[in-house]
């Protein structure tokens, strides 16, 4: 059997627009191996969000994938998984949102929409499935006696834990996470993220985990692909990223975020220039390049290609 559980080749997302289109997912191109939790990283509006709703079928109308595709086990599934009958999501792909109330029923118990999810995607009676819903609350830390509560009548952290939960229980192999822990505190935060990589461990499933948290990037991912404007700048092992980052906007995305090593609260954190730049305003050649230190007169009109996991003229010759 193959390690290789997701493969996508030269992506690329469109929005139509008045005056032409807006291109917020560019060319980008990875895989994703078995029992492998990878991260992806940048500012808002980088593209991470959006490859995750591409892969999963989720891309609000009128946005489609203009050209690419997208492989699940040895499968293509970029021209089935948009169909509202789709087998792959929630089945093969399962997703968990930042916000838990987006995906909790707030007038159904957490029972019955566990019930309801597995019935819809293993196809096995109520009473089985009301022990494999029993058995997967217990697998996330919920008492069971808590099956037919309401979601209002938990916490931010156990109802994330409870969609952890229906994101696991039709047995997906991928999982995508987008900034599941954003709205919790750290505590609560590093429990969650504990409880996917056990379970991820445990099941063999992948974790595509979409977060703004260079932290929790450290703490809970193998591998780490860094977007800006929509195309990928960096990707690689995360201990040789973090460590070793090449990509000029790896840096500072590193060095802007706070140690608590150093011990001095007077330590000025460094700041990337500028601002991510609107779609509809995207600079010619590397996207980068107006906000960055190293530039020179090739990345203001020719855009760098991924070469050894760097996408930057710096590297590109390596």
């Amino acid at each position: 059997m193959s390690d290789l559980i997701l493969s996508v080749r030269n992506l690329r997302v469109v929005f139509p627009h008045r005056h032409g289109e807006l291109v917020p997912i560019d060319d980008i191109s990875f895989d994703i191996q078995r029992g492998e939790i990878i991260g992806f990283v940048g500012e808002s509006g980088a593209g991470k969000s959006m490859t995750g709703a591409a892969i999963i079928g989720l891309i609000d109308p009128p946005g489609y994938i203009d050209r690419g595709e997208i492989w699940l086990g040895g499968e293509r599934i970029d021209q089935q998984v948009s169909d509202p009958a789709s087998r792959i999501r929630g089945k093969r792909i399962s997703m968990v949102f930042q916000d838990p109330l987006t995906s909790l029923n707030p007038l159904r118990t957490i029972g019955d929409q566990l019930v309801e999810t597995i019935q819809t995607h293993l196809m096995i009676g109520g009473d089985q499935a009301r022990r494999k819903a029993i058995a997967g609350l217990e697998e996330v830390g919920i008492d069971p006696g808590r099956f037919g509560a309401y979601p209002h009548e938990f916490s931010g952290g156990m109802r994330q834990r409870v969609v952890i939960a229906l994101a696991l229980c039709a047995e997906p192999e991928l999982i995508i996470a987008d900034e599941p822990t954003t709205a919790l505190d750290v505590s609560v935060q590093a429990q969650v993220l504990e409880l996917l990589k056990r379970l991820c461990q445990e099941r063999g499933a992948s974790v595509m985990l979409i977060t703004h948290d260079m932290g929790v990037i450290a703490e809970t991912t193998d591998r780490v692909a860094v977007l800006y404007a929509g195309r990928l700048a960096e990707i690689g092992p995360t201990a040789t990223l973090l460590t070793q980052p090449k990509h000029p906007y790896t840096r500072g995305l590193i060095a802007s975020t706070p140690s608590v090593e150093t011990g001095d609260i007077n330590t000025k954190l460094f700041q990337i220039p500028g601002v991510m730049p609107r779609l509809d305003a995207l600079p010619a050649g590397c996207r980068f390049h107006p906000r960055c230190e190293h530039v020179v007169a090739r990345c203001k009109h020719e855009q760098p290609q991924l070469s050894a996991g760097t996408a930057c003229f710096l590297y590109g010759d390596e």
